[in-house]
C-alpha cells in the first residue's frame, strides 16, 4: 500500500513525489518512458525564476535526482487504468495506494498529414534540441506559432543554412522576444497564413507543399521538417472515471481535485490558462500537500 501513486514523472509529477516524501510518506511513480516529461527536451530554460540559464535535461535530471534521494520509488511502467478505488493497473502489475495524483503531461500533437508517421526519424522531427545536429548546414522548417516553435527556430538558425518558418497566422502566440530576434536572423525565412499540405519523399523526406490562405501551392525543398503545433493531454485512459473537456484535458474546479475523491490532478495535463515550467512545479507542490491533507 502506498500513501500516494502519482502517474507520470514529468517536473509536476516529480514535484508531488518531492513534497510528498517531505511528509515522509511513501510514494510510487510510474511513468511509462522516461523521467522528465516534454521539459527534458528543452535546449534552454531562461524563465524559472532564480534560474537564469539551465537546460531542460540538467533541470529535470536535477530534480529526478533529488526525489530519489529522498526516497521516492520509481517504476518505468505503462498505466492501462485506475480505479475508484485508488488502484492502478500497469502491464505489469496493479498498485494499491490511498490517493493518486495524475501527472501525465501532454505530447507532441501531429500535423495528421500522409506519411508523417513513415517519415518520424527520416526527416520529420518534433524535437529540434534533439535531432537539430543533424541537418548542419542543410535546410530546414519550422512549423508552429508558439514559444516551442520560436524557440526551435531560433537554435535551428545557429546550424542550418536556411530555416523557414511556416504560420498558419500572420500573428504568434510565442514571446516578442523570440520574435525579434528571429526578425533579425538573415537565414529564416516567414511563410505566414499557410499549413503544410504534403510531405514529399520516398524513403526519407525531401520537401513539402504548403498552402496558403488564397489556396496557393507552393513546393519547397527541405532537408528536414520540425513540427511544434501545441500538445494533447495523455488522458483517454482515465475517461471512463475522470471528466475530461472536448479537448481531452482533465477538467478541475480548483486546479488540484478531479470528480473522484482521492484523486489529483497536476501539470499540463489538466484544464488551466498557462502551460509552463513554473506552473507545473507549482501544481505538482498543491496537489501533493493537499493529497496529504485529505488523507
Amino acid at each position: 500500500m502506498y500513501d500516494i501513486i502519482i502517474v507520470g514523472a514529468g517536473p509536476a509529477g516529480l514535484t508531488a513525489a518531492l513534497y510528498a516524501r517531505r511528509a515522509n510518506k511513501k510514494v510510487l511513480l510510474l511513468e511509462a518512458k522516461s523521467y522528465g516529461g516534454q521539459i527534458i527536451n528543452a535546449n534552454l530554460i531562461e524563465n524559472y525564476p532564480g534560474v537564469p540559464k539551465i537546460s531542460g535535461f540538467e533541470y529535470a535530471t536535477n530534480l529526478y535526482n533529488q526525489v530519489k534521494e529522498l526516497g521516492a520509488e520509481f517504476k518505468l511502467e505503462t498505466v492501462l487504468r485506475i480505479t475508484k478505488e485508488k488502484k492502478v493497473i500497469t502491464k505489469n502489475g496493479e498498485y494499491q495506494g490511498r490517493s493518486i495524483i495524475l501527472a501525465t503531461g501532454a505530447e507532441n500533437r501531429k500535423l495528421n498529414i500522409d506519411k508523417e508517421q513513415e517519415f518520424i526519424g527520416k526527416g520529420v522531427s518534433y524535437c529540434a534540441t534533439c535531432d537539430g545536429n543533424f541537418y548542419k548546414n542543410k535546410v530546414v522548417a519550422v512549423v508552429g506559432g508558439g514559444n516551442t516553435a520560436l524557440e526551435d527556430a531560433l537554435y535551428l538558425s545557429s546550424i542550418a543554412n536556411k530555416v523557414y518558418l511556416i504560420h498558419r497566422r500572420d500573428t504568434f502566440r510565442g514571446e516578442d522576444k523570440s520574435l525579434e530576434e528571429l526578425k533579425k536572423k538573415t537565414n529564416v525565412e516567414f511563410i505566414l497564413n499557410s499549413n503544410v499540405v504534403k510531405l514529399i519523399g520516398n524513403e526519407k523526406l525531401t520537401g513539402i507543399e504548403v498552402k496558403d490562405n488564397q489556396e496557393n501551392i507552393q513546393e519547397i525543398t527541405i532537408d528536414g521538417l520540425f513540427i511544434a503545433v501545441g500538445q494533447e493531454p495523455k488522458n483517454l485512459l482515465f475517461s471512463d472515471l475522470i471528466t475530461l473537456d472536448n479537448k481531452g484535458y482533465i477538467v478541475s474546479e480548483d486546479g488540484v481535485h478531479t470528480n473522484v475523491e482521492g484523486i489529483y490532478v497536476a501539470g499540463d495535463t489538466r484544464v488551466k490558462q498557462l502551460r509552463q515550467l513554473t506552473t507545473a512545479v507549482s501544481d505538482g507542490a498543491i496537489s501533493a500537500t493537499t493529497a496529504i491533507k485529505e488523507m
